[in-house]
C-alpha cells in the first residue's frame, strides 16, 4: 500500500504519497534528471534504460488522477528535503523544498515546470544533505539517490575540479552503464536553466544565501519567518554540523 504523506503547509488540498519505491533504476534517472531539457540530450538508452518502461514511469510520475509523489531526503536535525511531482491538471512540474515538523512553513529550492527557479542548494549543501542520512525518517536511505534526487537544483561556481567524476560514480551506482556516466554527468552539471552563482553568509543570518537572481534563495535566507534557534538549526545541518 502506498504510504500517504502529510505535509500540512504544500497544497493542502491535494493527496500527496511516498514515491521512494519508483526509485526503482535507470528509468526514474533518466526521466528526473532530462525531462526538462527539452529535446534530451541523451537518450533513455544511454542510461541503461528500457524505453517502454521509461514511458510507463513517466504516466505514473505525472498521472492527475492519482496522489502526487512526493520524495523525502531526512538530514541533521529532523530536517527534511522533499521533491514533489505537483500535477495540477494541465499544469504539471516538480517542486524542491526544505521541511522541518516544528517550522509550520516549507523553505523553496526551486521549481521545474517551464518557469523554473533556481538554483536552490551550493555544491557543499548538496554533498552534505546527500550523504547525511537521518535514521528514523521515512524517505531515501541510499547517499547516491539521495544526491542524484536533488542534483537538478544545484548551482555553484565554486565547483570542484572532479565534480563530474563525483556525479559519475554516484549515476554508476545507481544503474548507468559506466561508460556512459561521465558524459551524462557533464551535460547534467552544463544546467541549461540558470548560470552558476555565488553563495555567501551574511550578518543577517547563518543560512547562506545565494548571488543567483531566479535563485528563491537570492540574497535571502532559506525558510523565512522561522526562529532564530530553527535559523541555526537549518544552518548547521546545511553545512553538516547538525
Amino acid at each position: 500500500m502506498t504510504e500517504r504523506v502529510e505535509i500540512p503547509e504544500y497544497e493542502q488540498e491535494f493527496e500527496l504519497a511516498g514515491g521512494e519505491q519508483l526509485v526503482t533504476g535507470p528509468e526514474f534517472w533518466f526521466l528526473h534528471l532530462y525531462m526538462w531539457q527539452g529535446e534530451p540530450r541523451a537518450t533513455a538508452e544511454s542510461f541503461g534504460a528500457d524505453t517502454a518502461d521509461a514511458d510507463a514511469l513517466y504516466e505514473r510520475l505525472f498521472d492527475e488522477d492519482a496522489p502526487w509523489p512526493v520524495f523525502r531526503v531526512p538530514f541533521g536535525g529532523g530536517h527534511a528535503a522533499v521533491v514533489a511531482y505537483r500535477n495540477f491538471p494541465e499544469d504539471n512540474g516538480i517542486d524542491y523544498f526544505v521541511h522541518h515538523p516544528e517550522w509550520g512553513r516549507v523553505g523553496h529550492l526551486g521549481q521545474m515546470d517551464g518557469h523554473d527557479t533556481g538554483p536552490g542548494l551550493s555544491w557543499r549543501e548538496l554533498i552534505t544533505v546527500a550523504d547525511d542520512v537521518e535514521a528514523g525518517m521515512p524517505g531515501l536511505t541510499d547517499p547516491a539517490e539521495r544526491f542524484l534526487l536533488l542534483l537538478p537544483v544545484l548551482g555553484d561556481m565554486d565547483m570542484p575540479a572532479d565534480a563530474s567524476r563525483i556525479v559519475a560514480e554516484r549515476l554508476t551506482r545507481c544503474g548507468v552503464p559506466e561508460a556512459q556516466a561521465l558524459g551524462i554527468a557533464g551535460r547534467v552539471l552544463d544546467n541549461p536553466f540558470w548560470d552558476a552563482p555565488g553563495w555567501e553568509v551574511r550578518d543577517s543570518s547563518p543560512v547562506p544565501v545565494c548571488t543567483g537572481s531566479s535563485s528563491p534563495r537570492f540574497m535571502m535566507p532559506l525558510a523565512q519567518g522561522i526562529t532564530a534557534e530553527q535559523t541555526r538549526s537549518l544552518a548547521d545541518a546545511l553545512a553538516g554540523r547538525a
